[in-house]
């Protein structure tokens, strides 16, 4: 990350980074701070491993608090109103055909902190293969990119969606 620089967010993405900082909070504070306690009373802590591990869990758990701190400082959400369908742009969601398998697939374009291959749509990243073949691309038009797994796939973009997928 560049320091300054703004990270675009889906007003999804943004929302979710705010709830995931809040329970972390939570975790961090009640959770932690109780295994802490607890490996504390058992004694020598050079030779304890509990409250090692419990003190790299609260590292942990701190640094992705400074890290999701960070990009909601630096945020800029999506305009939901720029939103269009005349080519593909982070947000837009996307139904294109895989050319080799005849088959729809369903991506939402976002930024790599809201990447979830898992969700529905699968929401990929813009600086992805794929996002980055999509990106500026129109209804009808063909792209290619390479796999992770280094195959070239090409794909036939059928549709174009607003903001949000509607």
């Amino acid at each position: 990350m560049v320091p300054g620089e703004k990270i675009q967010l889906t007003r999804e993405g943004y929302e979710s980074l705010v709830k995931e900082k809040e329970e972390l909070k939570n975790k961090l504070m009640t959770e932690i701070a109780e295994r802490i306690k607890e490996a504390r009373e058992l004694g020598d802590l050079s030779e304890n491993s509990e409250y090692e591990e419990a003190k790299n869990e609260q590292g942990k758990i701190d640094s992705r608090i400074k890290e999701i701190d960070y990009i909601l400082e630096n945020a800029e959400i999506i305009d939901e109103s720029e939103s269009n369908t005349e080519e593909i742009n982070l947000g837009n969601t996307v139904i294109v055909r895989d050319l080799s398998k005849n088959i729809e697939e369903t991506y939402k374009i976002v930024n790599s902190q809201e990447a979830d291959i898992f969700s529905e749509p699968k929401k990929i990243s813009s600086d992805s293969p794929l996002g980055k073949a999509l990106l500026k691309k129109r209804i009808g038009d063909k792209v290619k990119f390479k796999t992770p797994s280094n195959k070239i796939k090409e794909l036939e973009i059928i549709a174009i969606l607003k903001y949000g997928g509607a």
